[in-house]
Formats: C-alpha cells, sequence, structure tokens
C-alpha cells in the first residue's frame, strides 16, 4: 500500500455533500457543514458529559481531564473542573456520536465509498474553560498526523461538531487553508509563559505571515478536516465553556499502520508514556503495562473501534 494515495483515487459514490463541497475539501483541506446534529443531539451530549463529572457509570477506558489550571486542593464541583473527555468508545450515548448517519455518510464521502469500512481511532469532548490569565485553554498551531502512526492521511478524516456558538471570543479552531497538501512539520512545546497542557504540541517553523481562519460556528455546526491541515484554538475568554465533540475517523480499507518518522519519536514516546502509566493505575505492573502497549502503534490499536464494516487491518 503505498503510503500517499491522491484524492482522485477515493472514488466516493456518497450522495450527501456535493461536488463543489468535496473539490472545497481537496483544495483547503477542511468543510464546515451547518447543523449536522440537532439541538437534541447536542442534549444527549450535554447531559451524559454533565453525568460523567459526577463520576455516574464511567468506562474505565474513558480519560477524563481535569483544567489543570485549577490548584490540585481546591475542590471544584462538576462540570467546571473537567476540561476533556477523551477516548469515550467504550461509552455507547457518547460513541452514537461517531455513529451518527449523518457524520458517518459525510465521512464515507470524504475518505471512502458508501460501503467503506470505518474506525473511530481519536475521539474527544472538549470543555474548553475560562482563561484564567495562564493562557492554558489555548492550543498551539499543529497537524493531527504528528500523532497518528498509521495512514495516508488522505484517508483520515476528523469531525468536530460545536455543541455550542463558538467565536473568536471562547476560542474557536483556527485552520490555515491548504496546508494538508505540505509536509508534517517538526512539533515541540512552544516556550509559552504561563506553560502548556500536556501534549499540546505545536509545529516550529510555522510562517506567521500565512493566512489563518477562524471557524466561528453554532451548535450543530460540523467542520471536517484534514490530518495534515494546521490549526488550532484561542484562550477562552470569556466567562464560561465552549464544548465540542469530534472524531477522528480511518478508512480501515486504505489505512495500515507505517514506522512513525524521527520527527514523530518524542511525541510517540510521551504518548506510550502516558498509555502505560493509565494501565499501571488499574494495578497492571510495569512489566506487563509495557508489553501491553510497547509502542505509538499499540496505542491506537487500543484506541481503535469499529464504526461501520467490520476491522480488518488497524
Amino acid at each position: 500500500m503505498s503510503a500517499q494515495i491522491g484524492f482522485h483515487d477515493l472514488k466516493s459514490d456518497g450522495l450527501v455533500i456535493t461536488a463543489q463541497q468535496k473539490r472545497f475539501y481537496e483544495r483547503e483541506g477542511y468543510l464546515v457543514i451547518k447543523k449536522v446534529l440537532s439541538q437534541h443531539d447536542i442534549d444527549i451530549f450535554t447531559n451524559r458529559f454533565k453525568e460523567i463529572c459526577q463520576m455516574k457509570d464511567v468506562p474505565a477506558t474513558m480519560t477524563v481531564m481535569r483544567d489543570f489550571a485549577i490548584n490540585r486542593s481546591e475542590y471544584v464541583p462538576g462540570e467546571k473542573a473537567i476540561m476533556k473527555l477523551q477516548d469515550f468508545g467504550d461509552d455507547p450515548v457518547l460513541f452514537s456520536f461517531c455513529q451518527h448517519p449523518e457524520i458517518v455518510s459525510i465521512v464515507r464521502d470524504l475518505i471512502g465509498t458508501r460501503n467503506a469500512n470505518l474506525l473511530a481511532m481519536h475521539t474527544m469532548l472538549i470543555n474548553k474553560p475560562p482563561d484564567t490569565g495562564s493562557q492554558l485553554s489555548r492550543h498551539p498551531l499543529h497537524q493531527d498526523q504528528q500523532y497518528f502512526p498509521f495512514g495516508p492521511s488522505d484517508a483520515i478524516v476528523c469531525a468536530w461538531t460545536a455543541m455550542e456558538t463558538v467565536n473568536r471570543a471562547n476560542g474557536c479552531l483556527v485552520v490555515v487553508p491548504g496546508t494538508h497538501k505540505g509536509p508534517v512539520h517538526p512539533h515541540e512545546y512552544p516556550k509559552w509563559e504561563g506553560g502548556v497542557n500536556p501534549l499540546y504540541h505545536g509545529i516550529q517553523d510555522f510562517d506567521p505571515n500565512m493566512p489563518r481562519l477562524h471557524l466561528e460556528m453554532q451548535a450543530g455546526d460540523t467542520v471536517f478536516f484534514h490530518p495534515i491541515l494546521i490549526h488550532g484554538s484561542g484562550t477562552n475568554r470569556t466567562t464560561g465553556f465552549r464544548k465540542a465533540i469530534s472524531c477522528h475517523f480511518a478508512n480501515d480499507d486504505i489505512c495500515r499502520y507505517q514506522p512513525i518518522t524521527q520527527g514523530q519519536s518524542n511525541t510517540a514516546n510521551e504518548i506510550v508514556d502516558t498509555a502505560q502509566r493509565v494501565l499501571k493505575k488499574f494495578g497492571i505492573d510495569d512489566a506487563d503495562a509495557k508489553e501491553a502497549i510497547p509502542d505509538l502503534e499499540g496505542v491506537w490499536r487500543m484506541k481503535a473501534k469499529a464504526v461501520s464494516g467490520v476491522r480488518n487491518h488497524l
């Protein structure tokens, strides 16, 4: 399987997006579609998020991340303390986002065919907190392919749905159109005063003159974007929280695991170490944790979950 394929090789026979929308995605690396999810859908995910914040029926495989700006000794109840849920594949309510017929149909149009076998590789619900002055709520410009040991990248897409109004004030997504056609740049932690959240790596050779676009969206609007597209988000300068739910999909008919590049090694080591530490919290000793997750491929093999069809390769 070639490491790179062209969009023309992904012959979509889907019926959801138009030819004009497909060309826009191919050219710009992202596509915003209005009202993909209803308010009823959003309410279901919001209510489940609130339950998880109260630690109700939380799957063991889900990572519940506290707001790093809150002092660990300070008691903050409920959703105000939680900045992100990660790996919700074993939560039936939240995973229904990945299985939503409209989302799946659009994903198939973008990276496969109407019968493509799709996997959910990475799932998140983000509850971006109000910034306390540390600017920890911002996410540096980065490329998601930096974290993935599988490809080709043209057969991967992220669906990111706004759960409420997102705008420049509360830290909407920022994209650099067309950068999905370029390379994966070197990533490191940015040297920001006040620090940066764990694993929030950013590209180091970004040209500040490149035009950035702020994607302001309403609840239910969804942006689909390529894993090499440069993107990030700003600080939340409001007093409220900004929620979004997302999933990275891979076409399992096309994608295969690949050796990591030299530029991915630091990121890979940190991800593997984090995953092994999670296992050890469940009483698995160090040797068994390293055997279960020996490398970055092992991490994603554990995360991957079939959305439609069957899982054969990833």
